[in-house]
């Protein structure tokens, strides 16, 4: 009796110190996420650089250099050029890669003046006119998706073809628009933190009143918020890292220290487009165009838990006309280059031609 309950105990042990270990590759792994992608730049050999235009905006872009092909990479909302590291290397075998940080991103001039569709996307006409200087492939993600669309229908002889990376179109200008989970999650939390005393930071604000939290985790949310608080606190200019949970929750605290709260609010109050209606872009495309449509999923509750409905996806199609391909994932991951980075690849590669 006691050599068999010395025998469990010992095999309780193990199995213990096994979970311990399995939890602790876990939390490293989460913690250190962005290893991978400077190790991916790194391999690729991108470098950072600068631009001064001549109205005195600055871009901060990233570029790999060879003989290829330009390419122009263009980020969503709260994110940095450094978010395509993982598919760099791979895409500069067929690319010259030009990523940029859009305003109010990274390290390219951050003043509201300039979050606006068109003021941009003007700015990146001339990068590509006078930077790249050669017919050039721009392929941008959500909001740059909406930002290369205007790109391809307004820039001229140097644009060369065009993948929009599931864009959130027709609902940021109203379709929609305060029904959908970026509203709801993303850009009416940010517009009542600005709003607030600040009393907390935005990670520990936004992980207490974010929508997904509320739909799947509610319970938890509370003390998941005090957890990313009791961090800032402890690491004051240091972005929010929380071991416990997947590092695809949270990454974005990572760009959003170089990120101006500001720009969110262009989305809030929809007046990004500055006046520009997306089926007016979408019917002056006459490039080549591939547009990515991460799969339609809707909560039980009614919520479109996706950038845009596939009758928006067909709809913008359609205005776009024979030019333009469809191509949709299999999940409603918004982040298709990360994800389904095959599939973005191949699309893009499609192009280089």
């Amino acid at each position: 009796m006691k050599k068999t309950m010395k025998n469990a105990g010992i095999a309780l042990l193990i199995i213990i110190i096994v979970l311990v270990v399995a939890f602790a590759i876990y939390w490293y792994r989460n913690i250190h996420w962005y290893d991978r992608y400077e190790k991916a730049l790194e391999k690729a050999g991108a470098q950072e650089k600068q631009i001064t235009l001549p109205n005195g905006n600055v871009i901060n872009y990233g570029e790999i250099e060879n003989d290829k092909p330009a390419l122009l990479l263009i980020h969503g909302q709260m994110s940095v050029w450094e978010d395509y590291a993982l598919v760099m290397p791979e895409l500069s075998q067929n690319w010259h890669i030009y990523a940029v940080d859009v305003y109010g991103h990274g390290e390219s001039t951050h003043d509201e003046s300039l979050y606006y569709l068109d003021i941009n996307g003007n700015d990146l006409i001339w990068f590509i006119d006078n930077v790249i200087g050669e017919p050039t492939v721009i392929s941008g993600h959500s909001n740059g998706a909406i930002t290369a669309a205007y790109m391809a229908a307004n820039g001229g002889k140097n644009i060369a073809g065009v993948v929009l990376e599931d864009p959130p179109i027709f609902s940021t200008e109203g379709d929609g628009w305060e029904e959908s989970f970026a509203y709801l999650d993303t850009y009416k939390t940010l517009h009542e933190y600005n709003a607030s005393d600040k009393s907390e930071c935005w990670e520990a604000y936004y992980l207490r009143h974010c929508y997904w939290g509320r739909l799947y985790m509610e319970n938890a949310m509370p003390g998941i918020a005090d957890y990313a608080q009791k961090y800032h606190s402890k690491n004051p200019g240091e972005e929010v890292r929380i071991g416990f949970l997947p590092s695809s929750i949270w990454y974005i605290f990572k760009y959003a220290k170089e990120y101006d709260f500001a720009y969110g609010e262009r989305f809030y109050d929809l007046s990004w487009n500055h006046g520009w209606k997306h089926k007016d872009i979408l019917s002056d495309i006459d490039v080549p165009c591939i547009y990515i449509h991460a799969k339609e999923t809707i909560h039980e509750n009614g919520t479109f838990l996706c950038a845009a409905s596939r009758e928006q996806a067909e709809r913008a199609v359609s205005y776009i006309g024979d030019n333009c391909q469809l191509i949709e994932t299999d999940t409603s991951d918004h982040a298709i280059h990360t994800v389904h980075s095959d599939v973005y690849i191949e699309a893009v590669n499609s192009l280089s031609k």
